[in-house]
């Protein structure tokens, strides 16, 4: 099997955004629970200086289209970030799932071939689609994921690596 983008790129974003629905559910349930205001999770931080959950999942959600979009050479929608429920939460994950499923891979044809321009510094930077999507895209997509599922993890939601990795 030859690696290409696609084949690397849309199994990472499925099977990472299926996971997080699976662990905010437990997050939602453990609230439930425990007889506790869910907001208190969707707002906790793990660190003062770090954006609270609903804003990993947010980030997460808007990494994943916009990596998608840029290796395929199309506008990144802008999705607002009014989230403020594990309902709504799950709503936008499950937005973004859609988002990758109905995606044109066509685009993603010839995508190992091109540059990536980020709007990082005077010039911004430009690397290779391989170095971005290895480099940048997927590490910026676990990272806010990992981030959700910590909040939740040090919060006491009975979670493990399984729920992290997600189903195969």
């Amino acid at each position: 099997m030859t690696l290409t983008i696609e084949s690397i790129l849309i199994p990472a974003l499925t099977r990472t955004l299926g996971a997080m629905s699976g662990y905010l559910k437990k997050g939602e349930a453990y609230a439930t629970e425990k007889a506790f205001d869910p907001s208190v999770l969707v707002n906790a931080r793990l660190s003062p200086d770090m954006h609270p959950l609903k804003r990993q999942v947010q980030m997460t959600t808007d990494t994943a289209r916009r990596v998608l979009c840029q290796l395929g050479e199309m506008e990144v929608p802008s999705v607002a970030d009014t989230e403020e429920t594990f309902e709504e939460l799950q709503l936008r994950v499950q937005s973004t799932l859609d988002f990758v499923n109905a995606f044109d891979c066509g685009t993603l044809k010839g995508a190992e071939e091109r540059d990536i321009t980020l709007p990082i510094g005077p010039n911004g930077l430009t690397l290779d689609a391989i170095s971005f999507l290895m480099g940048f895209g997927l590490p910026n997509l676990y990272f806010h994921a990992a981030a959700t599922y910590n909040i939740l993890r040090h919060n006491g939601v009975p979670v493990g690596k399984m729920d992290f990795l997600g189903a195969p």
